[in-house]
């Protein structure tokens, strides 16, 4: 037996509480609507009566929330219909949109126009942007290939890709070059309206289309050189105007050498550089090798860099797509603004990031010793 306390105003302390609890449901509970079910079908379909029977079996009272007569209605509906008082649910699996018809219509609007983004491609056909990813990648088995910017092979590169690639793997293998003391350098433009976008300018298709984009550039710039390393970067060191022999030694004597020394990394490090005339010039090679001795990877050296081979250092293959997808995020208006962009994407760089950049060093040179030392397929312009 409950002993019943009064409540402030003479009211059992039990009801105020049930009172509560049932203002703060947010659902009935099954029983309560199977009874109110019956309770309808047993007062000759009257909704009245049938809430006045559920007031007096869960006595509530006085102003008592109960249900009212358009969800006791729904109940009985979705009851006839479902054999359920509860919410009636949706019936088979949700319809996809992904259907053949759909999957044509992309494909018809790829063949138009392939450098189109899935976002405008998903708006213009009225698609869900995630419909249309699953479209383009499982059902059409698309993929979004890169705009490479590279340098044209004449017949006689050739040999000489495939003969550096040779001889680099097999004086990694042997350990002559480690790849962890071997510094890549590069000088890159930075224009102040940005540069063709390599990590969102895509090409949607089924085969690789080999898509090179040349572009004008007019405005003002920095012209930054980096070293590219698995120990970490050097740089970025910025050019006080267009970079010639007596500057780019400047830079080597001024800068690099006492870099390399502060991060302990100046007697062991192996440093290549492309063949541009300033990097070529007799009285650069002979500052080099006052430094690294045949540590030296260059045109006019004991280990010859191939000539018109981005796709074999780090920088172009790597690093200046890489930060030129990020320094012009906040669109900067000043070349001082673009670079502390650089300088601060720079330090955001991780060693592990880096690590993997070499390790697909190897990969490329294995890569161009089997296609005979012509543009790496797969390696270079697969997203």
């Amino acid at each position: 037996m409950v002993n019943v306390v009064p409540g402030s105003q003479g009211m059992p302390i039990c009801r105020i509480m049930l009172q509560c609890i049932v203002f703060v449901m947010e659902k009935w509970t099954s029983p309560q609507r199977a009874f109110i079910v019956k309770a309808f079908y047993k007062n000759n379909d009257s909704y009245v009566k049938a809430i006045r029977a559920f007031r007096k079996q869960f006595n509530f009272h006085g102003k008592s929330a109960v249900p009212t007569r358009p969800t006791v209605k729904l109940w009985v509906k979705n009851f006839e219909e479902t054999s359920q008082a509860g919410k009636k649910k949706p019936t088979g699996r949700k319809r996809s949109v992904r259907t053949a018809e759909t999957v044509e219509r992309v494909r018809h609007s790829v063949q138009i126009s392939p450098t189109q983004s899935y976002r405008k491609r998903a708006a213009h056909l009225g698609i869900k942007r995630s419909s249309m990813q699953q479209i383009l990648s499982k059902d059409l088995n698309f993929h979004p290939y890169k705009i490479l910017i590279t340098q044209k092979l004449e017949e006689t590169d050739y040999d000489a890709r495939k003969s550096f690639a040779a001889d680099m793997l097999e004086r990694i293998d042997s350990g002559e070059v480690p790849l962890k003391s071997l510094l890549v350098t590069d000088e890159a433009h930075f224009y102040i309206n940005g540069d063709v976008n390599k990590q969102n300018m895509q090409y949607w298709s089924d085969n690789n289309p080999m898509s090179v984009q040349e572009k004008p550039l007019h405005s003002a710039k920095l012209t930054v050189w980096m070293g590219v390393a698995e120990y970490g970067l050097v740089g970025p060191y910025v050019f006080d105007g267009t970079v010639n022999g007596d500057r780019y030694r400047a830079m080597l004597s001024e800068f690099l050498i006492p870099e390399l020394k502060r991060k302990r990394k100046y007697s062991a490090t192996w440093f290549q550089q492309d063949g541009a005339t300033c990097h070529s010039a007799d009285k650069t090679i002979t500052l080099l090798r006052e430094h690294f001795h045949d540590r030296i990877i260059s045109r006019n050296t004991k280990i010859p860099w191939p000539p018109r081979s981005p796709d074999l250092s780090a920088c172009d293959y790597f690093l200046w797509g890489y930060l030129k997808s990020k320094v012009y995020v906040n669109k900067p208006q000043t070349l001082t603004d673009l670079q502390n962009n650089i300088i601060h994407e720079c330090a955001l760089i991780s060693q592990g990031m880096l690590a993997k950049v070499f390790n697909n060093f190897r990969k490329r040179l294995e890569e161009c010793v089997e296609n005979d030392g012509k543009h790496l397929n797969c390696v270079i312009f697969k997203k």
